[in-house]
């Protein structure tokens, strides 16, 4: 008998629960939509301090007021990752009002297509700015807070997409890959303060952006074919990763690339 695994309902993850996450101040990259969201809603579920930052207003109070039930109200800041002041500025001020972020979780990332042919180097540099800087200077920012906890935790999203060479995705690819040599990085230089360092590579997320820019019932089609396992990843797939490598139980993971793609080996 033949499944459409592509109109197969999802039930609601149902998350572990993590002790050690309770409490703990949280700090997420564009935590306003698609997977961030997703991470917001599952830490803040934890009883975690969350604090997130975007440049989608809108949608970022949409995700706060929805979880005012939590034990704590995840905490809206607006700030533009590629501005390294704001950056900077943002974390002092979450540090101060909610005391030493403890878990850092660098989403943020802009995945628009291009083609190399007529891309400029002014477009080079805001790809680079969005999708891999910010990530080295959040890490750079949170450092003395996770120093004066005596340990941390740093999650980089990185993307499956230059394991598979996707097309049209040249320069976002590029960030992707030097992501996972940041994070090695990272975890040696930062390992020593009791700070893990890992990366978790999303495969094909089904985000309503995805959804509505790219993954047509074709392209469906061949993201189903590639994986081995034939249902969709979910963002909830990956927040789920994220919490146990945030917590205790990942205690001995630094260094790391995890995936969550369904075995995504291309069509």
């Amino acid at each position: 008998m033949s499944i459409d695994f592509a109109q197969r309902s999802v039930p609601k993850m149902q998350y572990a629960t993590y002790p050690s996450l309770v409490d703990q101040n949280v700090l997420i990259t564009g935590g306003g939509t698609g997977i961030g969201a997703t991470l917001v809603e599952a830490f803040a579920l934890q009883g975690a301090r969350v604090s997130f930052l975007d440049i989608a207003d809108e949608a970022s109070l949409a995700v706060q007021e929805s979880l005012a039930g939590c034990a704590h109200l995840p905490q809206f800041t607006h700030c533009d990752l590629t501005n390294l002041d704001s950056l900077k500025d943002s974390f002092a001020q979450i540090a101060q009002q909610r005391g030493p972020i403890g878990i850092l979780i660098n989403n943020a990332a802009n995945d628009t297509r291009h083609d190399v042919t007529q891309t400029t180097a002014q477009q080079w540099d805001a790809s680079i700015a969005v999708n891999l800087r910010h990530q080295f200077f959040c890490a750079k920012a949170v450092l003395p807070s996770m120093l004066a906890a005596g340990g941390g935790v740093i999650l980089n999203l990185g993307s499956i997409s230059w394991h598979l060479a996707l097309p049209d995705l040249a320069m976002y690819m590029t960030s992707k890959a030097a992501i996972e040599g940041l994070t090695r990085g990272l975890a040696r230089d930062f390992g020593a303060h009791n700070i893990r360092v890992n990366t978790i590579v999303p495969g094909a997320i089904r985000t309503p952006r995805q959804t509505m820019l790219w993954h047509t019932p074709e392209e469906e089609a061949k993201i189903l074919a590639g994986q081995c396992l034939k249902q969709r990843v979910e963002p909830e797939d990956v927040a789920a990763l994220a919490l146990f490598l945030a917590s205790d139980n990942g205690a001995r993971c630094s260094g790391r690339e995890y995936f969550v793609d369904a075995g995504w080996y291309g069509a």
